[in-house]
């Protein structure tokens, strides 16, 4: 059948003319009139493309050819006679008289109609049928001889009339069948009473090819005609029957999931007009990123296989927002883009002294990296761990470090982070599966040098779920970092131009493997002098500004700002003294606020007042009145601090007792320290009967500190001797160092520590092990211009440095012997 309406109902008419306004069905007799007419010898022939007209039928025709218009509008003005034939090949633009074929049909133009686009078409209806002879005109127009064509007289049998009744029945089943014809075809089939107009009326109509409907206008009985047009409709009729059996199976077998999906898309329609996102526009917004993206060839083709997975996926599916934000997080992710370095390595200079104070060893660090970058252009970012006590500006140095590069800045904290993934990531097969924190502190940077601060790397935990430590293996290595896996990216980033800088306060809990990766740099504390300077310049500013108040509000003249150094905090940092600068800030504020009067210049009365009494006492650490008690030095989380060893005898069998929290380590000093003193006995000048009868206690004041290390092995030996002789230990003296069973004294670590607290505590002298002349060597000699030195190899040199000769004023009477107990 016709691929637009089976049946029109404008194309069921009798003779009519451009008045009419209703068309009535062709009646027997109007047929019988039409054939009666007279057909002219010469008709001027109108070629059809794509359409055959059949005697009686109306159909519409859009003229394009300039010869066709030209016919259409002279015969208009004419008698509206023309000749319709179909050309054999559809493809010819301008066929010529050969390529016709030779039977047509004598048409009357109706109505000539131009359209608003300016195209011409006529309404025209088939009479009677025509064969060509020859042609008598070829431009502009073709025109052409033509006979009647005689179509043989037919019998109206039983077997014509069952033929015609199956026609009718089968058309009334494709109309029924098919969903583009409206039902009321079915009516105008039945009101056509001529059977000859019904053939043609279905032939003009019916969905075949042109070259069966020319070979049905071909042929000259109305049997044949009927015959032809009953096997076409039972193909037709055959076609439209399968085509419902496989959608109405097609339809049996739709399942939930597509039927979600046509409902999704009906969602999608509804959110476009109410102006939010489908999936289809996130789709094509995730394509126009990447086009946007200067990947490469793998990860472009990573992302196309990805975004092609999303597009399969339904958009209500759990899946589809875990992959759409995986797309998101590859798109976001800096790959391959940076910022451009600052060269000036003045000006990184200038920006580093004026961020911090001291701190030479990092600064010149970086300015080296630097120089080393400019002239090169391209290097392996370096892994650099500043390791030092609380509050001396590591973390804030990478502030300063990015400043001066020009780079983008992030910090990630390792403290108290006990998860593998937390690096490395989680699989996107993993509910609330996402990127560890190196890519998403990447992704926050937006761009792929950035300076990467990872705080407090000895904090770093381990559990069941994995050792972190561990998982920074790869990051942390100059020769692996080029090729990062993070199980939620599932590809390879590069980690290599980004400048890691780690921090500690102590190399101790670090494993030793992801130690090696790292260039280990000291950071050590200050000494007063410097405090004063840093209080001066960076913390006071600093709490005023965010107190609200302004310069000329007060002033704190150096001397009170070491006089809070010494009295109020005890730290190799600075972090307790902006609190205390912080305090006396608030104090001021405090007074503008409540609009009282106060000193502008802060006095030390001023001071006490907003600090309280001093909370530490210098002349504490200074006396050594009595024997057995010695200074030493040692090394905290928090810098250096200065302890006591407290030794003392009462009568008994020789035991050895041991208090203070000491570790296994400290405990082993002191027993040493006993043994190579009772070994020695002699050359001290000590009776030997004497270790038998006197307990020895050991104390280490400060019990609920936990202590430990060998540092304080010189230091016992010294309390020992000290108490069995009763000599006085040298006032404003300190030592440190570890002893061996042969008297050997050897070095220990965090020399610069130790000294700065030994300072703070106005010692004068300190004993060192001689390999420790190389730590001493390195603190500049401004630190250490009050104190003096003394450089030793045998235990034997520290008593003989260490004690007076002479003893207490009312010492022990150790020659009173105890007699033994006998059971």
């Amino acid at each position: 059948m016709s691929k637009q309406d089976i049946f029109d109902f404008h194309s069921a008419m009798p003779i009519i003319n451009e008045d009419t306004e209703f068309f009535p069905l062709m009646s027997q007799q109007d047929e019988d009139e039409m054939n009666n007419e007279e057909t002219p010898d010469t008709l001027a022939i109108l070629p059809l493309r794509n359409t055959v007209l059949f005697p009686g039928v109306v159909i519409p025709i859009t003229v394009g050819r300039d010869k066709s218009i030209k016919l259409i509008k002279e015969a208009y003005k004419g008698n509206k006679i023309i000749g319709v034939v179909s050309q054999k090949d559809v493809s010819i633009e301008d066929p010529s008289f050969e390529q016709l074929n030779t039977v047509g049909t004598v048409a009357n133009i109706v109505k000539l109609l131009q359209m608003p686009d300016g195209n011409t078409t006529v309404i025209i209806q088939g009479k009677q049928r025509f064969s060509l002879i020859e042609e008598v005109q070829n431009e502009p127009y073709i025109k052409a001889v033509v006979t009647k064509f005689e179509e043989q007289k037919h019998k109206t049998d039983k077997e014509f009339k069952a033929l015609i009744a199956s026609i009718r029945e089968m058309s009334a089943q494709i109309i029924q069948l098919s969903p583009n014809i409206p039902s009321e075809a079915s009516i105008a089939l039945k009101n056509i009473e001529s059977n000859s107009f019904l053939i043609n009326f279905i032939s003009s109509n019916m969905n075949a090819e042109m070259a069966d409907k020319q070979k049905i206008l071909e042929m000259d009985k109305l049997q044949d005609r009927a015959q032809k047009v009953m096997e076409l409709l039972m193909i037709e009729l055959q076609m439209l029957e399968l085509r419902n059996q496989i959608q109405s199976k097609v339809r049996t077998d739709l399942d939930k999931q597509q039927r979600d999906y046509f409902l999704n898309q009906q969602l999608k329609t509804i959110q476009e007009e109410l102006g939010g996102n489908s999936a289809d526009l996130e789709f094509d917004a995730l394509q126009e990123r990447a086009k946007l993206k200067k990947w490469s060839k793998d990860i472009y083709a990573h992302f196309d296989k990805e975004l092609d997975k999303l597009g399969r996926m339904n958009p209500a599916a759990p899946d589809y927002s875990v992959q759409l934000n995986y797309l998101e997080l590859l798109l976001d992710l800096p790959w391959s883009e940076f910022t451009k370095d600052n060269f000036d390595l003045k000006r990184a200079q200038r920006i580093l002294d004026k961020d911090h104070f001291g701190l030479e060893k990092v600064k010149q660090r970086i300015i080296e990296y630097l120089a080393v970058l400019k002239l090169k252009r391209n290097m392996k970012a370096p892994i650099l761990c500043l390791v030092g006590p609380p509050g001396v500006g590591k973390t804030s140095l990478g502030k300063s470090i990015a400043k001066a590069l020009g780079r983008k800045y992030v910090r990630m904290a390792l403290g108290g982070i006990r998860d593998e993934a937390e690096v490395r990531g989680h699989r996107k097969t993993y509910i609330g599966a996402m990127p560890g924190r190196i890519i998403s502190s990447i992704k926050k940077a937006g761009a792929d040098n950035p300076v990467f601060v990872l705080d407090e790397i000895d904090k770093v935990g381990t559990d069941h779920r994995g050792d972190p430590s561990s998982a920074l293996l790869e990051v942390l290595d100059p020769e692996q970092n080029n090729a990062f896996y993070d199980h939620y990216v599932e590809m390879d980033y590069d980690l290599s131009n980004i400048l890691f800088i780690a921090t500690a306060n102590s190399l101790s809990s670090i494993q030793p493997a992801l130690l090696d990766r790292m260039e280990i740099i000291e950071v050590n504390g200050y000494t007063i002098e410097e405090k004063i300077e840093i209080a001066k310049k960076y913390l006071l500013p600093k709490q005023k500004e965010n107190h609200g108040l302004t310069t000329k509000d007060f002033n704190l003249k150096p001397a009170l700002i070491e006089k809070v150094i010494e009295d109020y905090t005890r730290e190799s940092g600075v972090r307790g003294l902006e609190k205390k600068i912080g305090s006396l800030v608030r104090g001021v504020a405090t007074k503008i606020a409540m609009e009282e009067e106060y000193n502008t210049t802060l006095t030390l009365a001023d001071v006490e007042r907003i600090l309280g009494a001093p909370i530490y006492d210098k002349d504490y650490y200074e006396g050594n009145e009595v024997a057995g008690v010695v200074t030493g030095l040692a090394w905290t989380s928090v810098g250096g601090d200065i302890l006591f060893i407290e030794s003392s005898l009462s009568p008994g069998k020789g035991k050895l007792t041991l208090t203070g929290n000491l570790g296994d380590v400290m405990k082993e000093s002191a027993v040493i320290a006993l043994a190579y003193l009772r070994a020695h006995a002699s050359e001290f000048g000590i009776e030997y009967t004497l270790f038998d009868n006197w307990d020895v206690h050991v104390h280490v004041p400060a019990g609920a500190t936990p202590k430990d290390g060998p540092s304080a092995g010189v230091t016992m030996l010294t309390a020992l001797t000290s108490a069995f002789t009763q000599r006085k230990v040298k006032q404003h003296l300190a030592m440190t160092g570890e002893i061996t069973l042969r008297g050997k004294v050897l070095p220990v670590g965090g020399i610069k520590e130790k000294i700065l607290a030994a300072k703070r505590a106005n010692i004068k002298e300190i004993i060192l092990c001689k390999a420790n002349r190389k730590d001493i060597l390195e603190i500049k000699e401004s630190y250490i211009k009050d104190l003096n030195f003394h450089y030793v190899t045998e235990m034997s040199e520290v008593i003989e440095l260490a004690l007076t000769k002479s003893k207490v004023k009312k010492p022990l009477d150790l020659s009173v012997k105890i007699a033994p107990i006998v059971n």
